[in-house]
């Protein structure tokens, strides 16, 4: 399976084919499973193609291994296409049951510029009539024949000079129909990349004349192709490039289409021109590098300037970004984590613990005072806010390591004061490469780094919800001293924090270890007495929510079950596009309510956190961007029961909510005190020690290059 789908040369050899990758991408270590799948599902004529570039590949890997010689992916594509058409083309001119299928001859009258003669003005591609900013000319696309290529401010389309004329006579060799399509477009929002490539081969139609597909001819012209983004029919969210490949006599005239839709691509302001990318090359099962070596190539197609970084320590990522200088980090459009969720939160929490000025949120003891406004640019008791040293290694990544920073960066600050978050420029970007990838499936809805990639160079944007966790005391006997650390998925206490922390003792079993872990600390089944305090908000579509007292109630078994009509997140969402008021006025006239007792773990998503152990996440129905955290609170329970609640998170459309021992709690912010000596947190996957902390949410505080799941 790894010569024929697993190899970057295999990858850019089914680019080069436009077969559809939706379909031929498949999970599975069996060739002969996979070869006869494909086939089915692509379709006879589709399919001859397919099993013949699998030939293909297969004698460049023996060419490669037994002679030390092999040929470029065009060069394996051309081949393998052309052997394909004479076959398919041979067999087509056959008598059968008495019907003789001969397609029709696309004249090839030439005109000076070697193209065919016909309506069209190939000495001038740009014409301005009464439709405007509306161009068209003849060119020839690769396998498909000539065409009429037309542009305007939207999007180019084309379409066949001389089409099959008669519908019946359209037949694969083993006597399937197959349809041309004769017509196509392509948005320029869907475009990322076009490049003029010189002289070279452009191939004729597979049902083009019988006559010159029998010879194998194929033209010399000169070419430009076009680099298309298309989302997989079975998955939508699931995005695949496509390249078009056009070719013209005239050089003039190619080099004039290149530049005229080039200059629609630069005024897609919103896409980056340049980017800061880290790699991990030991996120997840250590393939970062290999990840980022596959993508890689569609940046450069795309001209987007990136200067990467492969981390070589425990804290590398943290070191230059806590160093950089405003002025230096405004040259990029954003910062890209080639990693796993860890890896993520590094450089998170390395940019917005320096640059993000907003208070505390209450400290326990202290939540009937009234929440501070994130636009409150003056942060409470900056002069000793510490920034936590970590030693974890969660996905593999480097954490947060080193000695502790007494107060943020302010030096950089005081240089470039404008460079703040929210910031309405500079993005986020993340290449999965963990062990779960929690973040990239909820944002883009496919654990795929050619997806990721494509929506950072098509500058795709969404808001996301970032937490904001401080920790007053580590133990009981600790002085209360704020230390701050910032959450983009989760934070989870109980459970949770036991499960990050005995998978460190398995660090050797990489990403099962996990497994494992979790396990372990389940048959244990240990519970833990603490007091939880949030701001309680009115369910939806409820006119009463729970007897509470006017400062503080004591609400024992309250939830909020999921809704009939809830609504989940998906790209141009909703829920997250409405505008709503900043934490302090939204949360007036809201009452703190309590929680206290034994609990298994207390957890608090700020997203879905879906993933492929939990397909719908911990709350199915949370979003992107919404200004409020789930806070899951899951009392002490017969080990049965807490089992079914598990089995029901790892069911699609399960509903590990709906226990009378779970309570479910949207709030923008809460407190936690625990009883014991104590209390382990895991914060995006990484070791939080706090025996009181409070967390609140800062609605859109950054921005990722995502749309959120299609589906």
């Amino acid at each position: 399976m790894h010569v024929f789908l697993k190899c970057p040369f295999a990858w850019q050899v089914w680019a080069l084919s436009n077969l559809p990758w939706g379909h031929i991408e498949r999970d599975t270590e069996l060739a002969c499973e996979w070869v006869w799948h494909t086939y089915a599902v692509l379709g006879a004529r589709q399919g001859d193609q397919f099993l013949v570039i699998c030939c293909a590949l297969w004698q460049h890997r023996n060419a490669v291994v037994m002679e030390q010689r092999g040929r470029t992916p065009l060069q394996v594509v051309s081949s393998a296409v052309r052997f394909s058409n004479e076959y398919c083309t041979g067999v087509e001119h056959m008598r059968i049951d008495g019907i003789e299928i001969i397609h029709h001859n696309i004249r090839m009258e030439r005109n000076e510029n070697g193209l065919m003669g016909d309506n069209s003005r190939p000495n001038t591609p740009f014409t301005d009539g009464d439709e405007g900013s509306v161009s068209s000319s003849n060119f020839f696309l690769d396998h498909v024949g000539e065409v009429v290529l037309t542009h305007n401010s939207d999007g180019l389309c084309w379409k066949l000079v001389e089409s099959l004329q008669n519908e019946e006579d359209k037949f694969s060799c083993l006597r399937f129909k197959f349809v041309s399509e004769s017509e196509s477009e392509v948005k320029f929002t869907d475009v990322y990349a076009v490049n003029f490539i010189g002289w070279g081969l452009v191939h004729e139609s597979p049902l083009g004349s019988a006559e010159r597909s029998v010879s194998g001819h194929s033209l010399e012209m000169y070419r430009f192709t076009v680099h298309v983004v298309h989302k997989s029919k079975t998955q939508t969210s699931l995005w695949t490039p496509s390249v078009y490949t056009f070719g013209h006599k005239n050089l003039e005239i190619c080099k004039t289409w290149v530049n005229q839709i080039n200059a629609y691509l630069h005024m897609e302001a919103k896409r980056p021109k340049s980017l800061l990318v880290f790699v991990h090359p030991k996120s997840g099962k250590g393939h970062g590098c290999r990840i980022w070596e596959a993508v890689a190539p569609l940046f450069s197609q795309a001209k987007v300037k990136t200067k990467v970084i492969v981390t070589e320590r425990a804290g590398h990522a943290r070191d230059i970004l806590t160093s950089i200088t405003n002025k230096d980090l405004s040259l990029y459009d954003g910062v890209v984590a080639v990693g796993g969720d860890g890896f993520f939160n590094e450089i998170l929490n390395s940019l917005l613990l320096s640059r993000h000025k907003a208070s505390y949120p209450p400290a326990p003891g202290n939540f009937m005072h009234p929440v501070q406004s994130e636009r409150n640019v003056s942060v409470l008791n900056v002069e000793r806010t510490v920034f936590e040293p970590r030693n974890c290694k969660e996905d593999e990544s480097p954490l947060l390591t080193g000695s502790e920073h007494v107060g943020p960066q302010s030096q950089i600050c005081e240089q470039d004061p404008e460079f703040l978050f929210p910031n309405e420029i500079f993005r986020f970007g993340i290449i999965p490469a963990g062990s779960t990838d929690a973040i990239v499936i909820c944002t883009t809805g496919a654990r795929d780094p050619v997806t990721s990639a494509l929506h950072i160079i098509l500058g795709k944007r969404v808001h996301l919800d970032i937490a904001q966790v401080v920790r007053w005391k580590e133990t009981h006997a600790s002085n209360e001293e704020p230390c701050v650390r910032y959450a983009a998925s989760f934070a989870g206490y109980g459970f949770y924090g036991d499960v990050i922390t005995e998978s460190e003792k398995y660090r050797w079993m990489g990403p099962k270890r996990y497994d494992y872990a979790g396990t372990k600390v389940f048959l244990q089944h240990r519970s833990y007495e603490a007091e939880v305090n949030y701001l309680e908000i009115e369910p939806e579509n409820s006119s009463s929510g729970p007897e509470t007292d006017p400062q503080v109630s004591d609400n024992t078994l309250w939830c909020l079950p999921r809704k009939p009509g809830w609504v989940s997140c998906r790209a141009n969402c909703p829920v997250c596009n409405v505008k709503s008021p900043s934490l302090a006025r939204d949360s007036q006239g809201l009452r703190w309510s309590k929680s206290k007792g034994r609990f298994l773990s207390v957890g608090a998503a700020v997203i879905s956190c879906r993933n492929e152990k939990a397909p719908d996440g911990l709350v199915a129905d949370a979003h992107l961007s919404d200004g409020y955290l789930h806070l899951i609170l899951i009392k002490e329970c017969p080990h049965p029961c807490y089992l079914w609640h598990l089995i029901q998170l790892a069911r699609k459309g399960g509903d590990p909510l709906d226990f009378n021992f779970v309570e479910h709690h949207k709030t923008p912010a809460f407190t936690f005190t625990s009883f014991g000596k104590e209390g382990v947190w895991n914060v995006d996957g990484e070791l939080f020690l706090a025996h009181q902390l409070s967390a609140q949410v800062f609605r859109g505080l950054v921005s990722l290059f995502a749309t959120g799941p299609e589906a």
